[in-house]
């Protein structure tokens, strides 16, 4: 079974980190994870704290990882989870997890209003697995909460064409004129990807 590796690798993130404490820390959790030690959760969290914020996302993605994390222990860590822990959880699902079975989790982000989860929700995964509906919403959430189009993973594949994106992308412009709103920059380029001339917006 092959998935999609993650952006971030073992040694990038290592280069990376602010210091030799983080690094040693770091390792240490990585072991954890494979070992699948009864410390490994705690040390997912607590990966802001140990090795800064800046580099906490790809911390927590890679113990997931190096866990293998299945569908319950996902759950588990995204329910539980601060929006730090979630976009991890999230960001790691295309290594982790093959077919649909992880779409719940992104949809919830969908529903939030946190625009770094949103982000990180519109990545491989869901490119991969939300249905026409569900991605087209997603895309005009993107466009509503201010999160670039360049978050969401294999947009001109999946724009390409789509006649309904290309009517709800009308309609919102339409909506945000008449309301004598700005019309977002990313629109007018999603919209040419769906085949579709962008008319006065």
């Amino acid at each position: 079974m092959t998935r999609p590796p993650l952006t971030w690798t073992r040694d990038t993130v290592s280069a990376a980190l602010p210091t030799d404490d983080a690094r040693s820390w770091f390792d240490a959790a990585l072991t954890d994870a494979a070992q699948a030690s009864p410390t490994w959760e705690l040390r997912f969290a607590a990966a802001g704290r140990h090795c800064g914020n800046d580099h906490a996302d790809a911390v927590r993605a890679l113990l997931l990882v190096e866990a293998t994390s299945g569908i319950d222990t996902l759950n588990r860590l995204y329910q539980h989870g601060s929006a730090a822990e979630r976009r991890a959880v999230l960001r790691a699902l295309p290594a982790l997890v093959e077919g649909p079975h992880a779409v719940h989790l992104v949809e919830d982000a969908l529903r939030s209003n946190d625009t770094r989860l949103i982000a990180a929700a519109v990545g491989p995964y869901a490119a991969a697995h939300l249905d026409p509906h569900a991605w087209r919403h997603a895309v005009l959430k993107c466009l509503f909460t201010g999160v670039p189009l360049d978050a969401v993973a294999n947009l001109p594949q999946r724009a390409a064409g789509d006649g309904e994106l290309a009517r709800m992308l009308t309609d919102y412009a339409a909506e945000r004129t008449a309301a004598g709103r700005e019309v977002p920059d990313d629109l007018g380029r999603v919209l040419t990807l769906t085949g579709e001339e962008p008319k006065e917006l």
